[in-house]
């Protein structure tokens, strides 16, 4: 059975296939769900005598690629070979020569816009200029990246097919979603929003602001909870859903609350949880997926799953992430949208606070406009869905909200003045963020117009109103962005340098300033999900694109492990001495001595993947130690010796076929784990047991 593509993909495909004859050049830009692999893994199908290299962000995502294929099509390429961006990046360029690629696919083909792995790409592209290259993505466009877009950096704007998310509803390519949106713990939201009103000095404000917050907290005390909501809507109540977290400490949060809240549909959920950081992630995503049980399933999820993979058969999503990435709240949604599926999804925007009412509005903005064109051009007869419906379980709440907004909301001129008057006064204009004069929130506006001005937060300020504000003394940077921005400058400068950010953590610049630490603090904070507010997506982005590597141990376990495989294939084994080092200076020998460890568990180091223990054997890993190799060597001779002749009683010169002195070891054997006698280390009752297993004379 050969792969039958869906029309819209076919459409494309035949797209592709003409683009590639044309220019070698071709990317297809399909949101989640709409089977865009397939399209990828057909000119697989159709080119079998030709090499395909396909580059993907991780194994995981490719590995659940080939999943559907398999199940769907019972297809199963044979000429492909896969790599990760990651991986990629650090291939020698003896590596890459061995790869001889006829075709490139780029899947998730915007990832390659991150410095380190577009450096592996370009490297790719230049070393095979002849190979056709296809790119795959839901968006080609880096939304924190000053907006860059990658099917114009990567594929010259060749753009086979291209559809949004809205358009793809539209079309009924993907079903019509059951949108339900609710918000959990406003409370603290109305308490900061209550201390705005009480601090607004002038009467009129204060009491119009009042009366929309009296409004709003009656609205929100009459919504149901998030128990009668998911009751209310969760229909399949064996289905799949996918709970989106913020970070790990959110996600035990959320999964404290099951009971509570999934208690009346299901008293025995089978809850399952994934995250990049979590070595059985696998498993439990396997199980997730497996798992065809009468009970609701529920997949906690952080990091994970928000591209590439899709999963079949989920009932819906449940977002308790707040995201200001268009592309992750796309993603996310995308998991519960099938092309073909004839089920009404279910989409639970549980929104974290009541600014964020409105976040489905982006995904309607795009089916209006999809509509629109799809008139203009003809295609009205093609529109199956033309809306869907929005189920407020807070209805009217965030026109409260925006009337509260308003109400506390003065001109610019009124907040200007006041600024004016507080740089008469203090000579500056370092508002604290928290400080209100005359009923107007001087220090949240003062932030407002840095953020306006950064392009970090909508609005427009005038030249001449940029020019009154720096004439009272406003800074545009305040005293935590200037840190930031300095602290960002010397990683930069260190990159230009070494060319990544494996900065040592003992690292300090000649000014004194320890960049080893700070960089070892952001990856601390980016997985616990800690100081948000500091370390934004913009600011993560700007990060990528100067080498950093967030899981800094995966990087350096690769770096590594290319010092061992050019000792191999220098030595023709792994037996490096325990002091050994590089010519580049890596301690190599105390590295083999820690992997041995963390294959016996011991010590505190990292387990070992199955994939990293397959690629040492690969070049002659031995696990034991030097003194355990001999030992066993020397163990298996007394063994033959034993089979031989029924003892161990041999003479003290007797050596072994092979001219190990044996006789002499044996004794060593009987004297050292004499005295050891006592001792309850594992190894040495070990050593004790296989001797006597071959008739060792202990009194002798």
């Amino acid at each position: 059975m050969g792969i039958e593509l869906y029309p819209h993909n076919e459409k494309a495909y035949r797209a592709v296939r003409k683009m590639l004859d044309e220019k070698g050049l071709a990317a297809v830009v399909h949101p989640t769900g709409t089977g865009k692999s397939f399209i990828a893994f057909k000119l697989c199908e159709d080119e079998p005598n030709r090499m395909v290299c396909w580059l993907s962000p991780s194994e995981y995502i490719f590995e659940t690629q080939l999943e559907n294929l398999k199940r769907t099509f019972g297809f199963e390429p044979a000429n492909i070979k896969f790599y990760t961006y990651a991986k990629l990046m650090m291939m020698s360029d003896a590596e890459m020569a061995e790869i001889k690629p006829d075709i490139l696919v780029l899947d998730e083909f915007h990832r390659a816009g991150a410095e380190m792995w577009g450096q592996g790409v370009q490297r790719l592209f230049g070393m095979y200029p002849n190979a056709s290259a296809l790119g795959l993505s839901a968006t080609s466009v880096r939304y924190l990246d000053n907006q860059r877009d990658m099917a114009d950096e990567l594929f010259g704007s060749n753009v086979a097919s291209e559809m949004t998310l809205g358009e793809a509803i539209v079309r009924g390519i993907l079903p019509e979603p059951k949108y339900v949106t609710t918000v959990f713990k406003y409370q603290q939201d109305l308490e900061r929003w209550q201390k705005r009103v009480d601090s607004a000095r002038a009467f009129g404000i204060r009491d119009e602001a009042q009366k929309y917050l009296d409004a709003l907290r009656r609205a929100l005390e009459q919504a149901d909870g998030l128990d009668v909501i998911f009751q209310k809507h969760i229909a399949n109540c064996t289905g799949k859903y996918i709970v989106f977290c913020a970070n790990v400490e959110h996600m035990r949060e959320m999964q404290s609350h099951v009971s509570e809240w999934f208690g009346a549909i299901d008293r025995e959920p089978h809850c399952y949880e994934v995250y990049s950081e979590d070595p059985t992630t696998s498993r439990d995503f396997a199980a997730f997926k497996a798992d065809v049980s009468k009970h609701l399933k529920l997949l906690f999820c952080v990091d994970m799953l928000n591209e590439g993979v899709h999963v079949p058969g989920v009932s819906g999503v449940i977002l308790f992430r707040p995201t200001i990435s268009p592309i992750v709240y796309k993603q996310q949604i995308g998991r519960a949208l099938t092309a073909g599926d004839a089920d009404t999804p279910l989409i639970m925007d549980v929104v974290n606070n009541v600014e964020n009412l409105t976040s489905v509005g982006a995904l309607q903005e795009e089916m209006a406009t999809a509509i629109q064109r799809m008139y203009l051009t003809g295609e009205g007869g093609n529109i199956v869905t033309e809306r869907f419906r929005v189920i407020e379980q807070v209805q009217d709440c965030h026109k409260l909200f925006e009337g509260l907004q308003k109400a506390l909301t003065g001109t610019w001129e009124q907040y200007f003045q006041a600024a004016s008057a507080y740089y008469a006064e203090h000579g500056d204009l370092n508002v604290p963020k928290r400080y209100a004069a005359n009923g107007l929130c001087l220090g949240s506006w003062i932030t407002t117009q840095r953020l306006v001005r950064s392009g970090r937060q909508a609005g427009r300020l005038t030249d001449q109103q940029i020019a009154r504000l720096d004439s009272i003394g406003m800074v545009w940077e305040n005293r935590l962005e200037t840190a930031w921005e300095r602290n960002f400058s010397y990683a930069e400068q260190y990159y230009a340098e070494y060319g990544d950010l494996m900065v040592p953590v003992k690292y300090v610049t000649e000014d004194g300033f320890r960049l080893g630490v700070w960089i070892s603090n952001l990856r601390t904070q980016r997985t616990n999900g800690e100081q948000r507010t500091v370390l934004t997506e913009e600011r993560i982005e700007r990060l990528d694109a100067i080498g950093m590597q967030w899981d800094a141990v995966s990087v350096r376990w690769e770096q590594n492990y290319l010092e061992a495989l050019q000792y191999y294939q220098k030595h023709g084994d792994l037996n490096v001495p325990a002091g050994y080092k590089t010519d580049s200076g890596f301690s190599l020998g105390a590295w083999i001595r820690n992997l041995r460890q963390a294959r016996q568990h011991r010590g505190n180091n990292r387990p070992l993947s199955e994939d990293q223990i397959r690629r040492l054997d690969a070049i002659g890993m031995q696990w034991d130690n030097r003194y355990e190799s001999q030992w066993s060597q020397a163990y298996r001779d007394a063994e033959v010796y034993f089979r031989q002749h029924g003892t161990l009683d041999m003479p003290v010169a007797y050596r072994s076929p092979d001219g190990l002195a044996l006789g002499k070891w044996v004794r060593r054997q009987r004297y050292a784990l004499q005295a050891a006698e006592g001792e309850t280390s594992p190894r040495t009752a070990e050593r004790r047991a296989l001797l006597d297993k071959i008739g060792m004379n202990w009194g002798a």
